[in-house]
């Protein structure tokens, strides 16, 4: 099987069975061409997926089936920069108003007027900024330990203690060398980052694999990063309110994002609410998969 009938999975990575039923292929945007992994009926209510830091498509694996089964056309790109989709260069290719844009053309692309959102980390503020100004496109929303790009500046200095957990965002805008500490032995510093901030277990080394595969790729970690440069460079601006009927789940054992942050999102909504998850940490969808799949069908029913 090839790398892209694999979907950028490297043999010998990942979960065999998570490729049990989707299909791949790139579409081509005004700007930029996304891969894509889709499962579940074409003419199902649709549901796009949106990845985070420095996962792909692949850090849905536990819904995308339960969605599927449940009926729902699941659509999950791999956003720009990230493993088979095209890496524009330029920090300003990175900005949130195009990675906004791109989920708003994926859907033109495939004919979807309407369509539910969800979001994990880079792709809950992707999922929040498409929900702040595209609101008459998206249905539901949902926001997987992620808080609205709107609020986290303001946030941040009323906070001290978030500004120390989020040290490394700065530490990232350094030119080339996080590229290097990142992708040295294999992504050596990535695996280590991703076991020591998930329960034991969380990802199997065949997991951690499939991943520093994506991560090694020509170009790759260079606009992965690049989405926090551009995010440094965000203008303050008063974002919309989210008029999209909206769910925040929360793992309250997050390393890099007080929880305070979920409620400070959740001030912006108009109709929205919390699931808190008091024992998962930020990668609340691997640790939390049955809860995150049930509570994504309930919203979206």
């Amino acid at each position: 099987m090839s790398d892209a009938t694999r979907g950028g999975l490297p043999p010998g990575t990942g979960d065999p069975e998570v490729l049990r039923g989707l299909r791949f292929r790139r579409v081509a945007l005004p700007d930029v061409t996304l891969h894509v992994a889709e499962a579940g009926p074409s003419d199902g209510p649709p549901v796009i997926l949106l990845h985070g830091f420095p996962e792909f498509w692949y850090g849905w694996r536990h819904q995308i089936g339960p969605l599927a089964a449940a009926g729902r056309r699941v659509v999950v790109p791999d956003q720009r920069g990230y493993n088979l989709s095209d890496r524009p260069e330029g920090i300003a290719a990175y900005h949130l108003d195009r990675l906004a844009g791109d989920v708003v053309a994926l859907a033109d692309a495939l004919g979807l007027a309407r369509f539910d959102l969800a979001g994990h980390d880079w792709g809950g503020l992707v999922a929040w900024w498409a929900g702040s100004f595209y609101p008459d496109r998206i249905r539901r929303l949902a926001a997987l330990n992620a808080p609205h790009p709107g609020i986290v500046g303001a946030y941040a200095r009323r906070h001290p203690g978030q500004w120390l957990r989020s040290a490394y965002v700065g530490a990232f805008q350094i030119p080339a060398l996080p590229e290097r500490l990142l992708t040295a032995g294999d992504g050596r510093a990535l695996r280590r980052a991703l076991a020591n901030t998930s329960r034991p277990g969380t990802f199997s080394g065949a997991d951690l694999d499939a991943y520093a595969g994506t991560w090694t790729r020509p170009g790759a970690m260079t606009a992965m990063l690049n989405w926090y440069r551009a995010l440094a460079r965000l203008p303050r601006r008063d974002p919309p309110p989210v008029a999209v009927p909206t769910l925040i789940l929360w793992g309250m054992q997050d390393h890099a994002l007080q929880s305070g942050l979920a409620e400070a999102s959740l001030a912006l909504c108009g109709s929205g609410r919390i699931a808190w998850h008091p024992r998962a940490t930020h990668w609340v969808q691997h640790e939390e998969p049955d809860a995150v799949a049930a509570a994504l069908l309930n919203l979206l029913a």
